[in-house]
This record gives C-alpha cells, structure tokens and sequence, in this order.
C-alpha cells in the first residue's frame, strides 16, 4: 500500500539537508540541516522496520503465527532521536558561545574576524 514513498521522502529530505548544510553560511541553518538530515535516517530505519499487515512485536499479545513488525528498528530509531537530542543541545550551546564572542552567526564573517 504504502510502496516506495516513504523512501522517496527519505531521499528528499536527505538532500535538502545535506544542500542547505554545504550552502548555508549561517551556523543556525547549519544545525537545522543537520536536524533534518538525523530525521530523515529517523523515518529511514522505521521504513526498514514495516511489513504489510504486520501488528505489535509483542508476541504473547500478537498471537501465534501472525506477522510483527520488526522491532530493532524501532530500537535503534528510539536511539537515534536521544542522540540526535544531545547532539542539537550541544551545538546550539556552542552556537551560543559562538555569537557571544563574535557577535555574528556568519561562518565567512567568522573567519575573517579570527584572522
């Protein structure tokens, strides 16, 4: 039913984010993109993890002999979001320390006051 679109949005947004990380001069984008580009290996691994007609990877509330979704992707999605938390507090941290000492967001700008 679904087919192949959650893989043609994974694709989508996967280059979106990785053209806005390469032409961005903003740091604030930057760390946008990189949001993106983490949600989109997000919806990637759950598309892995799909079977048609597939129910709960519980198996004492499945039933005997139905069919599950698989469940490691799930895990490893739920992995990936604490990460990528961690990650985008991290660098919206230094974001910070970084306008602080500046007084800009622009990575040229940047450069050509460091020296």
């Amino acid at each position: 039913m679904i087919g192949n679109a959650p893989f043609f949005v994974v694709g989508v947004l996967f280059l979106m984010g990785l053209v806005s990380l390469f032409l961005s001069k903003n740091l604030i984008k930057i760390a946008i993109a990189i949001s993106i580009i983490g949600s989109a290996v997000n919806i990637f691994l759950v598309s892995l993890g799909y079977r048609a007609g597939g129910t709960i990877p519980v198996h004492f509330l499945a039933g005997e002999g139905s069919t599950m979704v698989l469940p490691t992707p799930q895990a490893m999605t739920l992995t990936a979001i604490v990460i990528a938390l961690a990650t985008t507090a991290l660098l919206l941290s230094l974001i910070m320390l970084v306008w602080r000492h500046y007084g800009t967001l622009d990575i040229d700008e940047i450069r050509r006051l460091r020296g």
